[in-house]
């Protein structure tokens, strides 16, 4: 295929957009792949499309090979299998929601779980039907609060997602295993630098979650790995809990007068200048965060205190995930007023069962460890407060930041951190769904046999930001053989005729040996168009020249930047070759 770009739609920008917060989005809009409609939404243009086209056919071919048959759900949904399975109000403002002229209420997708079992129900209901694989790709709708860096998290984004219905958990398995062998293959062949980490399930529901992780200083998901082996996304992460101590023969907890320590690092400072007979860290205090939640579809707040060691923060991401699918929000001076007993600073487990506040701990926070904390009193702390003796959490609670050096779950070694952006999940959704369908089939007894589900997305437009990240340098995009928009980027770099005319015998050549071409046959200065090659970021980039007059040709690689020079009656054996591996 040959195309011009003195046709192509296109018009590639020296400075970056102002919105530009990461690489991808500023390079994506430069190169003219992409243009920004509104707010996390885009428009794909040539270039654009022709990328994420060919992701898109990559997913597609891997998804066919385990099995998996295509359909193709409506974008504009009823509310009431959302309503059926509880996500009308779990999704809370993350969704679109609309109404017809009757007053009939509807949402735009977020995800199809329910759309893909009421079909399956409709049209199965034997054993002998089952097991079955069905996957759509198809543009999602999610509100975003704050769609941020371009495609990589829109309010409007293209998805592969795809659905198993098994018989038994053991079937649920194997199309588990399927999927992922499948994942593996497609981040495989899309050239990706990729993780696969243990991840939580979220509003999707269910028990096994992972996350496929591009790795990318840019990405919005922080993750930790062991040098065994560990891995997974923060939220995901559990704490080790040590062994409850002896709580007899502990000394007793008592109030000091602590003024103006409102902060674990004054209330520390205080307590190694008050002469206690030992020294003080901030671990040895207990942070007690109010926060306050509620649950979708209620507009009532309810307190909630969380009690971590006061040598970490607690992660909101964490503490949200924990809690899901309830929000969660800070406390304001408001709701400070509304509950005196809160005193800023110095809350303390005693005010908080008082006044009946649930209160969750860190899983670090066991009984028998004894604590510094605040003693409900203005300018007051209390020194030597034994968890189960002088306080009884209601629970534990994951929701404190997860450090490197912290050791892994699974006693693989110390956690290092790196973050990462989404690019899949898999989850076993196990019978939420098909519960709230009633999805069933009847077995060969003659009995009914509830169905067990497995989900399993990919980001396919967002894999285009995230192979963006990962592949540009300062001159601009750097595409991958498996999704660039063509093979070859032929520079006219001259204005003679006889240049003009053995760039373009050149790129019929090579057009005719079946390589994609784009030809800059364009009237604009070499300099313009040597920017231009660097910026949309083919794979090999063909310079015809002055050396036209030599019989040659120059060749660069634009990851590597090496170029050669190449007869040019070798050129198409030579660029054919290095476009296919041989």
């Amino acid at each position: 295929m040959l195309t011009r770009m003195s046709s192509l739609f296109l018009r590639t920008l020296r400075e970056d957009p102002a919105d530009a917060e990461v690489p991808s989005h500023r390079l994506l809009v430069r190169a003219g792949y992409v243009r920004r409609v509104a707010p996390g939404v885009y428009s794909w243009l040539p270039l654009g499309l022709k990328v994420l086209r060919a992701i898109e056919q990559v997913v597609r071919e891997e998804m066919d090979a385990i099995g998996a048959q295509e359909i193709h759900f409506p974008a504009l949904l009823p509310r009431e299998p959302y309503e059926a399975t509880g996500r009308w109000t779990e999704y809370g403002d993350n969704l679109f929601r609309l109404k017809d002229r009757r007053g009939n209420d509807y949402l735009l997708g977020p995800t199809h779980e329910e759309l893909f079992t009421a079909v399956v129900k409709g049209e199965y209901s034997s054993y002998k039907d089952y097991p079955v694989m069905l996957y759509q790709i198809q543009n999602k709708y999610r509100d975003e609060a704050r769609p941020r860096a371009g495609i990589l998290r829109g309010r409007e984004f293209l998805m592969k997602d795809s659905y198993s219905f098994d018989l038994t958990d053991d079937g649920l398995a194997e199309s588990y295993a399927k999927h992922r062998a499948a994942y593996v293959k497609i981040f495989d062949r899309l050239s990706m630098d990729y993780v696969i980490v243990a991840a939580t399930s979220g509003a999707m529901g269910g028990s096994a979650s992972e996350e496929f992780l591009a790795v990318a200083p840019t990405g919005e998901d922080t993750y930790v790995r062991s040098p065994g082996g560990y891995a997974a996304n923060v939220e995901a992460v559990t704490t080790p809990a040590p062994p409850a101590r002896e709580i007899e023969g502990l000394p007793a907890a008592q109030a000091h007068h602590t003024p103006n320590t409102p902060t674990i690092e004054t209330l520390v400072t205080f307590l190694n200048g008050a002469g206690l007979g030992r020294t003080f860290t901030a671990a040895d205090t207990l942070k007690n965060v109010l926060v306050k939640t509620r649950r979708p579809g209620t507009t009532e707040w309810t307190l909630l205190g969380v009690g971590v060691p006061g040598d970490r923060e607690v992660d909101m991401k964490r503490l949200e995930a924990a809690l899901e699918p309830a929000e969660v929000a800070l406390l304001e001076e408001a709701d400070f007023v509304r509950a005196p007993f809160l005193v800023k600073g110095y809350i303390g487990p005693a005010s908080l069962a008082a006044n009946g506040v649930r209160y969750l701990v860190d899983p670090r926070i066991v009984d028998g460890t004894a604590w510094v904390t605040g003693a409900d009193k203005p300018d007051h702390h209390v020194v030597d407060l034994v968890c189960g003796r002088d306080f009884t959490p209601d629970g534990t609670i994951e929701a404190a930041e997860v450090r490197a050096g912290d050791p892994a779950p699974d006693g693989s070694g110390p956690l290092e951190a790196a973050r990462g952006i989404e690019i899949g999940h898999v989850f076993q959704l196990g019978r939420k769904y098909a519960d709230a369908a009633a999805l069933d089939a009847l077995g060969p007894d003659g009995k009914p046999v509830r169905i067990t589900m497995g989900s399993y997305g990919i980001g396919v437009s967002r894999l285009v930001a995230a192979i963006a990240e990962q592949n540009h340098d300062d001159s601009g995009l750097v595409w991958p053989r498996s999704v660039s928009p063509f093979d070859i980027h032929l520079v006219v770099a001259g204005k003679t005729e006889e240049i003009a005319t053995g760039a373009e015998t050149l790129a019929g050549e090579l057009d005719a040996a079946g390589l994609r071409v784009l030809l800059d046959d364009r009237k604009a200065s070499p300099g313009v168009k040597f920017a231009d090659a660097e910026l949309i970021g083919v794979p090999t980039i063909v310079v015809v020249g002055r050396g036209l007059a030599n019989g040659l040709v120059e060749v660069k690689d634009r990851r590597s930047g090496e170029r050669s020079e190449i007869a040019l009656e070798a050129a198409v054996a030579h660029l054919r070759a290095a476009v296919h591996g041989g």
